[in-house]
């Protein structure tokens, strides 16, 4: 508890980053984290709150006053301000109507109309604090305006001016810097006409995916991108640093999607339901091994008559398991970064075929050798040796084409990949073994 005191009296005398806090709160078991959460000053509570894990956002709320939540709630950015009475509401639906009722009626009005977009639309990830003036302001009032926005802290991480007609239409977005070499007696009109500069602003609708958005701002490196209605009617803008939280989330997404889980279920602290969804994965699981039990239970002859077989036999289902996982990784990690387009699918396909078709060749030669040393049996070495060039090709080929399809179909390629390949695999890796073995040894 010392370590934070030492923090927040720094806190006091110089902006300290609220990160800082929330890495020493989280080494608190329960009963000190209720403590020192009520020792956090109420300009920095909101922020400290939503960089928390999830986990510890419900005892923050039990620790402290409503009053409290409410004054912390009006330091934070209205996006931020959204998103923190969303996990309230999630939490307990009285306490956030009791905050929300000691909110500005400002706040109030920016809370309700960002939470009216659906999750995954670009209104629920925007701030409507901007900085704007119109075409004809005079430079020089305008950058003395803004001076004494910033000084009395009502504006915060602005990093361009947007300038409009009166109606709130968007003209151009002028970075800071380039600010600095306007004409300050002259009007943003005169300037912008005199200039060899393209003011035009990239934009985005309210309306449009969070993933369009991550995609604009990775394609143009963007800072900021204004948010406007199609009526070209300038709401709000997203920062980069919101974009990187949103990349982080559908990063962590889509590697639980890969593993059949849900983010936010593992995240909670509820046992049963996280049990529950495994279970559900597992079960999933369960009948395509129970595939592969069958497969195997077709040449239960075969494996009687030649024991080695059994020995080899998870090899061939594991070399295809693994090879098809990195072609399915790669191809997941692409299609979320849009690095493949539609046309491209032959060409992936073709290019994954062909790294597993040679490493096919190099392991079945290893193979091939070390189980003809190994057991000395005449064209055993050969039997193995085809049958991985065999799963290697179709994990290749599977794992392309499966998150592929998927994407075509408008599903999330993570969901789903894993569990298929893995039948994929194991059902022709002991297929092809087996038969082999059947048809050439016996």
């Amino acid at each position: 508890m010392e370590e934070l005191k030492k923090h927040l009296e720094a806190h006091n005398q110089e902006e300290l980053h609220f990160s800082e806090i929330v890495n020493i709160l989280k080494q608190y078991d329960e009963e000190k984290f209720s403590e020192a959460i009520k020792l956090i000053p109420k300009d920095i509570l909101g922020d400290v709150a939503l960089e928390l894990p999830d986990r510890y956002f419900d005892d923050m709320v039990e620790s402290v006053k409503v009053q409290d939540l409410a004054e912390a709630v009006k330091e934070l950015e209205s996006d931020d301000q959204a998103d923190f009475m969303q996990e309230l509401e999630e939490y307990n639906e009285d306490i956030a109507s009791e905050v929300f009722k000691r909110l500005d009626k400002d706040d109030q009005k920016d809370i309700t109309k960002l939470q009216s977009y659906e999750e995954d639309e670009a209104g629920s990830y925007m701030q409507v604090e901007l900085f704007t003036a119109t075409e004809d302001e005079i430079v020089h009032d305008t950058i003395k305006r803004f001076s004494k926005l910033k000084k009395s802290n009502e504006l915060e991480n602005v990093h361009n001016l947007f300038i409009t007609k009166k109606d709130s239409t968007l003209l151009y977005s002028i970075d800071l810097d380039d600010l600095l070499t306007f004409d300050f007696e002259k009007s943003f009109h005169d300037n912008i006409k005199e200039s060899n500069d393209n003011y035009e602003p990239i934009t985005a609708y309210e309306k449009d995916d969070i993933k369009e958005i991550v995609n604009l701002f990775k394609e143009y490196d963007l800072f900021v991108l204004p948010i406007i209605t199609v009526d070209n009617k300038l709401l709000g803008r997203i920062t980069s640093d919101d974009i990187h939280d949103v990349i982080s989330e559908h990063a962590t997404e889509q590697m639980y999607n890969l593993a059949g889980l849900k983010d936010d279920i593992e995240e909670d602290e509820e046992v049963l339901k996280a049990s529950k969804q495994r279970a559900s994965w597992l079960g999933l699981n369960l009948i395509t091994a129970i595939a592969a039990s069958l497969i195997i239970g077709l040449f239960a002859d075969t494996l009687s008559n030649i024991v080695a077989l059994a020995i080899l036999m998870p090899i061939v289902a594991s070399m295809g398991g693994n090879a098809g996982t990195q072609t399915l990784t790669v191809v997941v990690r692409q299609l979320t970064l849009k690095d493949i387009s539609h046309s491209d699918a032959k060409r992936i396909i073709i290019k994954e075929v062909s790294i597993s078709l040679l490493n096919g060749f190099l392991f079945a030669i290893i193979i091939g050798v070390i189980a003809t040393v190994w057991f000395g049996i005449e064209n055993l070495g050969f039997v193995i040796a085809l049958s991985m060039i065999i799963n290697l090709l179709m994990a290749g080929f599977f794992g392309a084409t499966i998150p592929l399809l998927l994407e075509k179909m408008k599903v999330d390629p993570a969901i789903g990949s894993t569990v298929i390949l893995t039948t994929v695999t194991d059902v022709v890796g002991f297929f092809s073994f087996l038969g082999l073995a059947t048809i050439i040894l016996l």
